[in-house]
C-alpha cells in the first residue's frame, strides 16, 4: 500500500520546497509517531497491580519483563528486516505493526491475571521495529541531527506524558488498570495515522543529502557482516555502553511510579513531567549545538564527549543522593538528564556521523537493530536479577544503584571508544590520502 500522494500534490511541492519545510515536516511527523506509538507501550506502566503475584513475583514486573522479552526479539528480527525492507513498504508496515500492538493491549484488558503476561509479550514485539521504520525516513540527511534531536526528544517527553494520562484516567474517570493501556492507545489512534501519512509525504534525500552523509542502501547479510567486521573493536565498546544505557531507561521508566514513591513523591501526578519536559528541551538544546558542526569527524567526536558527560552527571547524581547532599527530585534531575545526555547521541547522532566519517555505504536501522537486540536482552537479565537476586531492594534503591556502578562502567567504555575510533580515523584518512596520491602519478 503506498499512501503518498500522486502528483501533483503536497510530497511533489515538498521536492520543490526549501530544506526547512522538509525538514520541519519531517521532524513534527516523526516526533508525533513515536510519541503515540509511547502510547501503545508505556500506558500500563501507570499502573501498579498492587498485591497481584504469580509465582511470588510482582505481577507489573511480570508484564514489564514480558514486554521487554518481545520488545527484545524483535530487535533480532529487526537486524535483517528493518535492513532489507523495501521504501514504499513503511507506512502500511507501520499501521500493521501499531495495530497488532493495540490488540494486544485488548486481549491485556480482556484476560485475568497472570494471563495478561502473553497478551504483554505479544505487545512489546511489533514495538520494536516502529523506530527503525521512523529512522530510515530521518537518516542521511543535512538535517538529520536536527531531525533526530526533535524525535529523540519524543521518548524523553513522552514518557511523563503517558503515565500523566494514564494516572488521570484511573484517579478521574474510573478507569481500571487494565483498561488503562488499551484506551491510553485509543485515545492516540487517529493521530499515529495522521502522522504516518504526513510523514510519507516527506521527499527522500536529495544528490546534495547525499553527497554530505554518504549514500543510505539496504544491507544484504555479507554486507552488515562486513561491517561488523570493519569496525568490531568500537562496535563491541558502544554496544556494551548501549546495554548498560538500555538498562537505566528501561528500568527508570518501567518503574517510574515506585521509584518516585520510594523517593517521598507517591501520588504525584505531575512529577514525571516535571523532570521530563526540562530534559527534553536541555537536551534538545545540546544535539541542537552539536549539530551546527558541519564537520562529520568533530560532530563524532562530540558525541563522544556528550556520552562521557551523562555518565559523569548520573555518577555524581548517584553520588550525592548516598552521601545525602541532595533530596530524590534532585538526584532524579542528575540521572534524567545524564542519562538521555549519553542516549540520544546514539538513538541518532552517533551512528548518523560513524556512518558519514567514514563514507560507508549502510545504512543506521542495521546498526541500531544490533545494539538494542543486545541492549534489551541486557534489560532482560538484569529484570531478572533483580527479582531473583536482589528481591529484598526496593526499586528505587535498585536504581540508584545500577545508575551509580553503570556510570563508572561507561566511562571506561566511552573512553575506549573514543581511542579506537580516533585511530581508526587517522588509518582510513593516511590510507586515502596515498590512494589518492597513487591515482594522481598514474594520471
Amino acid at each position: 500500500m503506498d499512501l503518498s500522494i500522486r502528483k501533483p500534490g503536497l510530497k511533489s511541492k515538498l521536492e520543490k520546497s526549501p530544506l526547512v519545510y522538509t525538514s520541519l515536516l519531517c521532524s513534527l511527523a516523526s516526533f508525533s509517531i513515536y510519541v503515540c506509538t509511547y502510547s501503545f507501550r508505556k500506558g500500563y506502566t501507570a499502573g501498579i497491580y498492587e498485591g497481584i503475584k504469580f509465582l511470588g513475583i510482582d505481577y507489573k514486573a511480570w508484564l514489564v519483563i514480558a514486554q521487554v522479552m518481545g520488545y527484545a526479539l524483535s530487535k533480532f528480527i529487526g537486524i535483517r528486516f528493518i535492513a532489507e525492507l523495501p521504501k514504499n513498504k513503511r507506512a502500511i508496515t507501520m499501521i500493521q505493526l501499531l495495530g497488532i500492538a493495540w490488540l494486544a493491549l485488548l486481549g491485556f484488558a480482556l484476560v485475568p491475571s497472570p494471563y495478561g503476561i502473553f497478551f504483554m509479550f505479544v505487545n512489546g514485539i511489533p514495538l520494536g521495529l516502529i523506530w527503525g521504520l521512523v529512522i530510515s525516513y530521518v537518516e542521511g540527511r543535512r538535517a538529520t541531527e536536527l531531525i533526530g534531536a526533535v524525535l529523540c526528544s519524543s521518548f524523553i517527553f513522552s514518557s511523563g506524558l503517558v503515565k500523566t494520562i494514564g494516572r488521570v484516567l484511573m484517579a478521574h474517570f474510573g478507569t481500571t488498570e487494565s483498561w488503562m493501556p488499551f484506551l491510553v492507545g485509543l485515545l492516540f489512534v487517529p493521530l499515529v495515522l495522521l502522522f504516518i501519512y504526513l510523514i510519507e509525504q516527506v521527499p527522500d534525500p536529495t544528490s546534495e543529502d547525499i553527497a554530505s552523509r554518504t549514500e543510505r542502501k539496504p544491507m544484504n547479510k555479507k554486507e552488515r557482516l562486513d561491517f561488523i567486521r570493519f569496525f568490531l573493536p568500537g562496535l563491541f565498546f558502544n554496544v556494551f555502553i548501549y546495554i548498560l544505557l538500555t538498562i537505566m531507561r528501561d528500568v527508570r521508566d518501567n518503574f517510574e511510579v515506585e521509584i518516585w514513591s520510594d523517593l517521598g513523591f507517591k501520588n504525584n501526578l505531575s512529577i514525571y513531567t516535571q523532570i521530563d519536559v526540562p530534559v527534553s528541551i536541555l537536551v534538545f538544546s545540546l544535539v541542537a549545538f552539536i549539530i551546527l558542526i558541519k564537520n562529520n569527524y568533530k560532530t563524532f567526536v562530540l558525541a563522544h564527549i556528550s556520552i562521557l558527560i551523562g555518565f559523569f552527571l548520573i555518577g555524581i547524581g548517584g553520588y550525592l543522593l548516598q552521601t545525602h547532599t541532595i533530596g530524590g527530585k534532585s538526584f532524579m534531575y542528575f540521572a534524567a538528564l545524564g542519562l538521555y545526555m549519553a542516549y540520544v547521541p546514539y538513538s541518532i547522532l552517533f551512528f548518523e556521523r560513524l556512518i558519514a566519517t567514514f563514507k560507508y555505504k549502510s545504512n543506521m536501522g542495521f546498526i541500531i537493530y544490533l545494539a538494542d537486540s543486545v541492549g534489551y536482552l541486557g534489560s532482560v537479565g538484569i529484570l531478572l536479577f533483580k527479582q531473583f537476586g536482589t528481591a529484598h531492594l526496593s526499586w528505587g534503591n535498585f536504581f540508584v544503584q545500577v545508575a551509580s556502578w553503570g556510570s563508572i562502567i561507561g566511562v571506561i567504555g566511552i573512553s575506549l571508544s573514543f581511542v579506537y575510533f580516533s585511530r581508526k580515523y587517522i588509518s582510513v584518512t593516511k590510507k586515502d590520502e596515498i590512494q589518492s596520491e597513487l591515482y594522481l602519478s598514474s594520471e
